[in-house]
């Protein structure tokens, strides 16, 4: 038990850190580009299905090929424990993107400071809005709105599944735990990967992607109300707005057309005293004051200090399961 509980907390952190301080693997070899082409290849076979099936069996298939190929990686590699612990943690920080969330977002301001049409191009890369004619508080705006609505599905809901699993296993070990403690997390990516490839209302999305858009709305459900708590808490830290970040939350979160993108993105508004615009699409705060791109930073720290916080009490609530036990 007590190598099991060494195992889950080590894994995590050091997974977190792989990722804060060297990013993404190489393309070619990162899981969630693999998992693009699998759904891919699915998607081609099965988008001739003109209903709701056809998303079904779209996840069915990727979540087997997915496990396959991790059972595969595992078993290889599960006669020596280095090795496995090695792997299970590089992969397992491929599952969120630290890194990658707040670096895009500075690089934003950076190109602020070179000029708009940079920063418009940069933008453009993260949000599905034209941002051709952005103006600079549009483009912070736009930059604020991304980042603080992936803290979820980039770090918080993979570790809160994570989580889950390792209390589980720790209550009742069970035969290769360390595959399916690494496999939740990966699944939960999947999903996400799913949402993001088909899960449109286009005509030609339609069908088969309304049951991985609805998997990725009740996944990430919980854990995104519970960011938007953490992304409060971390405001009355950092000296911030912490009551209007729960006021605005209440008021604002569901205005999004997603159920849950908005607990984040609101409270994030709440707490820097902003607004935050897609136009023809939500109003997120009030005007109380003109946004600038100081204000990305901000956002940044706000989030680094959420992530941290989340962190944290996951690791207390394993050690305190372990003290239990």
């Amino acid at each position: 038990m007590i190598e099991l509980f060494y195992f889950i907390v080590l894994a995590l952190l050091l997974s977190l850190a792989i990722d804060v301080l060297f990013g993404e693997l190489p393309t070619k070899i990162h899981p969630v580009v693999i998992m693009g082409s699998i759904i891919s290849f699915f998607k081609k076979i099965f988008i001739k299905i003109k209903n709701r099936l056809s998303g079904l069996l779209l996840v069915l298939f990727s979540v087997l090929a997915v496990s396959i190929i991790l059972y595969i990686i595992y078993y290889l590699f599960s006669f020596n424990s280095l090795l496995l612990f090695i792997i299970f943690i590089i992969l397992l920080s491929t599952t969120f993107s630290v890194n990658m969330l707040l670096k895009t977002a500075v690089d934003v301001k950076t190109d602020l400071d070179i000029s708009i049409d940079k920063a418009r191009e940069s933008v453009s890369y993260l949000v599905s809005r034209s941002t051709d004619e952005l103006t600079e508080s549009f483009i912070v705006s736009a930059v604020i709105e991304s980042l603080t609505e992936n803290i979820t599905d980039s770090y918080v809901a993979p570790v809160f599944y994570y989580a889950i699993f390792g209390i589980i296993i720790m209550l009742n070990p069970m035969n290769n735990h360390f595959y399916y403690l690494l496999l939740i997390p990966m699944l939960y990516r999947l999903f996400n990967t799913l949402d993001a490839m088909v899960g449109y209302k286009s005509d030609e999305l339609k069908d088969i992607g309304f049951v991985p858009a609805k998997i990725d709305d009740i996944l990430n459900y919980v854990p995104s109300r519970i960011a938007g708590i953490y992304v409060m808490i971390s405001a009355y830290l950092l000296k911030l707005d912490g009551k209007n970040s729960y006021e605005i939350m209440r008021r604002d979160a569901r205005n999004c057309p997603s159920p849950n993108s908005g607990y984040t993105m609101a409270t994030t508004a709440g707490a820097l005293d902003i607004q935050l615009i897609k136009k023809d699409t939500y109003i997120l705060g009030d005007a109380n004051r003109e946004i600038g791109k100081d204000d990305i930073t901000r956002a940044v720290n706000l989030s680094k200090m959420t992530i941290a916080l989340f962190t944290l009490t996951i690791l207390i609530l394993l050690t305190l399961i372990h003290v239990i036990l």
